[in-house]
């Protein structure tokens, strides 16, 4: 049974952003498959194996929000959702960009760590790219399914992926990272439209995955406004907040403007940038934070 979500609304038009972005298990070893991931240099914070948080109540699949709010410890992490569903081939082959360049560019020079949540669809398209972004120690790849279908039912207008076919849509995708040579996908998993419940929960425990929402909302979907991106940005962060935005140039033109205003403002404010992994680690290791959000939710924020 799926228990009641929240329905939230951001100024950018949610529900039909989100509708607009929608085109249209063999048992295995706990974790996701991964190649071996090269040991840390000496001079990076990436441990040998990736954080990961303890499953939650009943064994599901533990959730992670933000991270702890230490005033004294400013970090924020910018994640970016690279969206392309299992039925928008086409309109990548008629001209329309699902990617974003100019905003990977942008990261890479004003030198900010971020976690790509990547569909797999996402990943077939443009596999240099997904190559570069995962080759590239700046950056980690996350999973944000293969089709870009929703977890739930009534998910703001995104067709669902059956239960039974949950863990295989999220597996395919790391078999689409690898296909196009990823060499490390994380172990995180974030639910399209944010949308899950206790039963997702249940289906994807087999995959090993952290799944990962946010609490700031961006509310780059199909914004022109960067001044506005920035500002929802900049009023909403605190310290070991996950701040959702997009990598996806025709549904989110005006992000790449928006980081251009926010990373230094941040910086001003003393906060600094770290990957989602780290933030992780922190929570797992913070003795006072619970293991997982409450089982059924729906985030406000698009995903």
């Amino acid at each position: 049974m799926i228990t009641r979500v929240r329905r939230v609304t951001t100024a950018c038009g949610l529900a039909a952003a989100l509708a607009a972005l929608a085109a249209c298990g063999t048992p295995q070893a706990p974790q996701p498959p991964q190649p071996a991931r090269p040991a840390p240099s000496a001079s990076s914070a990436t441990p040998s194996r990736p954080p990961t948080l303890a499953p939650g109540p009943a064994g599901l699949t533990p959730v992670f929000e933000n991270g702890p709010r230490r005033a004294s410890d400013r970090t924020v992490a910018l994640t970016f959702d690279a969206d392309m569903t299992a039925g928008q081939g086409p309109r990548a082959a008629a001209g329309e960009r699902f990617d974003n360049p100019r905003l990977i560019a942008t990261l890479r020079a004003l030198k900010v760590p971020a976690t790509v949540f990547m569909t797999g669809r996402w990943a077939e398209e443009y596999p240099a790219q997904a190559r570069s972004i995962g080759r590239d120690p700046l950056f980690e790849v996350a999973n944000h399914s293969y089709s870009h279908y929703a977890f739930t039912d009534d998910c703001y207008g995104l067709p669902t992926v059956s239960e039974n076919r949950m863990r295989a849509d999220v597996e395919r995708a790391y078999g689409a990272f690898r296909e196009a040579g990823v060499p490390d996908p994380m172990p995180y998993f974030r639910f399209p439209g944010g949308c899950y419940d206790r039963r997702a929960l249940k289906a994807l425990t087999p995959a090993g995955v952290t799944a990962v929402q946010w609490d700031v909302v961006g509310g780059d979907a199909f914004a022109t406004d960067a001044d506005a991106v920035a500002r929802q940005v900049l009023e909403g962060v605190r310290p070991g907040s996950v701040v959702v935005l997009h990598c996806t140039r025709s549904a989110a033109p005006a992000t790449e403007r928006a980081v251009r205003e926010i990373v230094p403002e941040l910086r001003k404010r003393g906060y600094r940038f770290v990957k989602v992994s780290e933030l992780i680690e922190d929570a797992a290791l913070s003795p006072s934070r619970p293991s997982a959000a409450p089982p059924a939710t729906r985030t406000p924020g698009t995903g």
